[in-house]
Parts: C-alpha cells; sequence; structure tokens
C-alpha cells in the first residue's frame, strides 16, 4: 500500500474517532430528533455511566452528581407535589416506561398511580408482561430542572408523552443533614427504588 494511501487513512479515522468522542462527551440532542423518540423507547434502556463532576450548591441544597443519565421514554403518569423541601428542589414526579412498557398496548393494562413520591401499578388477571420486565423497565423518576427552560418543557410532559431526557443522578442534602438519594439500578423496587435526576436537557413530544 503506498504511504499516501496509509496517510489518507489515518486522517480518516483520526476524524472519525474525533466525531464520535465528540458525540459521546457533547450529546445534545436536537429537536429534529423528537420524532424518533418512540422508536428510541422501545429499543433503549437509560444510560448510566460514571461522571467526575463536583458537587455544587443549588437553591439552598448541596447536590453531589453520582452518575450520567440519559433516557428516551414513555410517561407512563405525572404528579405534581408542593409540600416539603423535596417540592422545594423536584415539584415534579415522572413514572416512565421503556422497551416494552412504552408500548400503550401493555401499559394500558395496568391500573398505573403515583402518590408519597411513589409509583404504583396492578393488573386484574395475568400482567400483560412478566413482573419483573416491568420492574426493570419502568421507574418513577423525581426530577430537578437545571433552569427555567428546562422547567417549562418539563411542565409540558402528560400520561402517554415522549420525553427525551440527559444529566446527572445525584444525591442531595442541606446544612440541616436531610439527604435525599437516587438509586442507581433500574433492578430493584420499592422503598429507595426512585430515580433523582438533576436534569440538563429536556425534550418531550406527544
Amino acid at each position: 500500500m503506498r504511504l499516501g494511501t496509509v496517510l489518507k487513512a489515518a486522517v480518516v479515522m483520526v476524524a472519525a474517532f474525533f466525531a464520535i468522542e465528540s458525540v459521546r462527551t457533547h450529546y445534545a440532542p436536537s429537536a429534529g430528533r423528537v420524532a424518533t423518540l418512540s422508536a428510541q423507547a422501545a429499543l433503549q434502556v437509560p444510560a448510566q455511566g460514571p461522571t467526575d463532576k463536583a458537587a455544587f450548591a443549588f437553591k439552598g441544597f448541596q447536590i453531589q452528581p453520582v452518575a450520567r443519565f440519559a433516557i428516551d421514554a414513555r410517561v407512563l403518569s405525572r404528579e405534581d407535589y408542593t409540600l416539603g423541601k423535596e417540592a422545594d428542589l423536584a415539584p415534579l414526579d415522572l413514572a416512565l416506561g421503556w422497551k416494552r412498557m412504552a408500548d400503550p398496548a401493555v401499559f394500558r393494562q395496568l391500573d398505573i398511580s403515583q402518590g408519597r413520591r411513589w409509583y404504583f401499578y396492578r393488573w386484574q388477571g395475568e400482567p400483560p408482561i412478566p413482573v419483573q420486565e416491568i420492574v426493570e423497565s419502568s421507574a418513577n423518576m423525581h426530577l430537578i430542572a437545571a433552569n427555567a427552560s428546562v422547567e417549562k418543557t418539563l411542565r409540558k410532559a402528560r400520561t402517554g408523552s415522549l420525553v427525551r431526557l440527559t444529566g446527572h443522578l445525584v444525591n442531595v442534602s442541606d446544612a440541616s443533614g436531610w439527604r435525599w438519594t437516587s438509586s442507581l439500578t433500574r433492578a430493584d423496587s420499592g422503598a429507595n427504588a426512585c430515580e433523582l435526576v438533576f436534569v440538563e436537557t429536556a425534550q418531550v413530544a406527544d
């Protein structure tokens, strides 16, 4: 192979690497991609990875990022809260479903509700999919909007909406010693199984 050909191939490979790395580290979905949310929610599980983001102050609380987080999902239910420290920080919870739990033919067979910062589901007869699959492909998420624009977008979410969220899973504390922590796995259920998400970008589509 000629030297010129080798050099051209090397340049292409380097350019491709930096393009991929740029997408990986600076991913910010554009509005034009909202139309793909339905397909993505049906195919993907939430993406979670390590973070080196330092703790920071926010609205009188100390926020400690514990993992990078991104999700494409369908809104199964929404609940707004106005009382308590939690509501000061995250006034909105979304119960979200992905993979088969993003399919209306599946989740509409469940009686889904929220309350007391929990997400509940019931069914008659047999569940539409195995119970462990419901656990692993749906979750109640407490959402902390990073800014007013994100909060405005999140408030557009309704049952049946498709959402794309990126940000961090976080643990929160304040000077009194009060703490609120995030789950770090999609396989849990019950107490302490909800994700606490500091949402840095949000998209919502009907």
